[in-house]
């Protein structure tokens, strides 16, 4: 079977080349069994995607089917599915079984998308190369040595070597878009408060974002228009109403583009990104846009920042997995006290204690105002900063990662060096703004290099479009 770029072009053949959605299930079904080594799935919903499938075929005979039909999904092993399994890549909660569905993973049941299987990630989303899980590494399908990046890697990858047609990522500082990068795909961060969070286990609450895994933006802005939106289950959704962004993706007129300096100038960023990132703003110099160089003072703050905040809202959502209600309990607990320390102990992995620890030092009483405190202080002065720089452009653009796609266990000895990889990618999260990252080209290695277009709040809208027009530019 072909390989598709774009649902419009399997919703074709679903109507005029006899294939169907059975016949697709099991062309994943089976690149799934062949490509087994790369770790992409933790768990295959064979049965029930079949099942789906043949629903789905009745419908689109009917003329009854969903926007998605035809689509079929792979989901990241922090979302919510009534009786299947979840365990955010950690033992923690092992042999736990979802009680109820994530808002923006029924509202594309609801349009008809066909939900594959539950995907591998770094631990409670913690991570920027997939190797902090408790179910191995994912492989990079182009080269197998190389991360696919994190914390979403599994769901990259599952795009990248079609496994499936689309995945959902969560996004705390670049989970979506980091391994998009480094895999070759489209991945969107949306706004904050855009999409519903309910059924998203939690690893900082006021920066996690669900958003799409692609090939296409095309697509990509169609998952979002499906499950974007209010919801009664999570307060901090906007009731703002959502556009229609499938029908906006012709962009026209000029725009007026800012680039963060020393995201080209600076020689720690990989010459060849450096190299590719210029040719774009060139191109679109030859275009007629307007694209300015500028400079961050706070930019050296955004890592700090959004680690000692991440940190300490990860203590606090963490808490709760304690051995007590569900998952795993330590078979060595003799009292209360020992059963919350060895559960938690044994349950959790390195990365995962290591942020804990954290933010639990950052929240204690000593510390709280010359740490949380200022941070929460300095994120403001970052939303300040990057409110009045879009005023003035329409979008900022920046490589997605200061490297492409490096060795598995190159990083593992230094998190610092790992921490470095959400550079350009933490500060839509600390301001809550949307961000998507596209390919860009392959180093002198055949990696995937990526490029970053941020927007205003809520400007999805148009950031979708002009990243439609940039692929076509590439």
């Amino acid at each position: 079977m072909k390989e598709y770029l774009t649902l419009a072009e399997i919703q074709r053949d679903l109507r005029e080349e006899g294939l169907t959605c059975v016949k697709l299930v099991d062309h994943y079904l089976e690149k799934i069994e062949a490509n087994k080594h790369l770790n992409a799935f933790v768990e295959v919903y064979t049965e029930e995607a079949k099942k789906a499938a043949l629903a789905i075929d009745a419908k689109i005979a009917n003329d009854t089917a969903g926007k998605l039909a035809g689509m079929v999904i792979g989901l990241k092993d922090v979302l919510s599915l009534t009786g299947h399994g979840l365990q955010a890549g950690s033992q923690i909660l092992q042999n736990y079984t979802a009680p109820y569905t994530a808002t923006a993973v029924q509202r594309l049941i609801d349009e008809d998308a066909i939900i594959i299987g539950r995907q591998n990630c770094d631990e409670f989303a913690m991570g920027s190369s997939n190797e902090n899980s408790s179910f191995g590494p994912v492989l990079n399908a182009i080269n197998n040595a190389k991360v696919p990046g994190g914390s979403s890697g599994g769901s990259a990858v599952a795009v990248q070597a079609g496994l499936c047609h689309a995945s959902l990522g969560s996004d705390t500082g670049g989970s979506v878009r980091q391994p998009a990068a480094f895999c070759g795909v489209i991945g969107v961060k949306p706004s904050y408060g855009r999409v519903s969070r309910y059924g998203l286990i939690a690893y900082a609450s006021s920066f996690d974002c669900i958003g799409p895994i692609t090939k296409s933006v095309a697509d990509a802005a169609l998952i979002l228009e499906v499950m974007s939106g209010a919801d009664d289950f999570d307060s901090t959704v906007s009731e703002r109403p959502v556009p229609a962004y499938t029908a906006g993706l012709e962009w026209e007129g000029k725009a007026k583009i800012g680039y963060i300096r020393s995201a080209v100038e600076n020689e720690a960023i990989a010459p060849e990104i450096r190299r590719q990132t210029s040719e774009v703003l060139n191109r679109l110099r030859a275009e007629g846009h307007e694209v300015v160089g500028i400079d961050m003072p706070l930019l050296d703050s955004l890592l700090p920042t959004y680690y000692i905040l991440t940190t300490a809202e990860a203590s606090s959502n963490l808490s709760r997995f304690d051995g007590v209600r569900y998952g795993y309990r330590s078979p060595e607990s003799v009292d209360l006290e020992s059963m919350y320390k060895k559960t938690r102990t044994e349950g959790f992995g390195d990365e995962v204690r290591r942020r804990i620890l954290l933010g639990t030092f950052v929240l204690s009483a000593n510390y709280y105002d010359a740490y949380y405190t200022k941070a929460q202080r300095v994120r403001r002065l970052v939303r300040e900063e990057t409110g009045r720089f879009f005023e003035q452009f329409d979008f900022l653009i920046s490589p997605v990662t200061p490297t492409t796609a490096f060795t598995i266990g190159e990083k593992t000895e230094d998190p610092l060096q790992m921490y470095l990889a959400d550079i350009f990618t933490v500060q839509a999260n600390v301001v809550g703004n949307p961000a998507v990252s596209i390919p860009n080209g392959l180093d002198d290695q055949g990696m995937p290099i990526g490029i970053q277009i941020m927007a205003p709040y809520f400007g999805e809208e148009k950031m979708l479009a002009f990243a439609n027009y940039l692929t076509g530019l590439n």
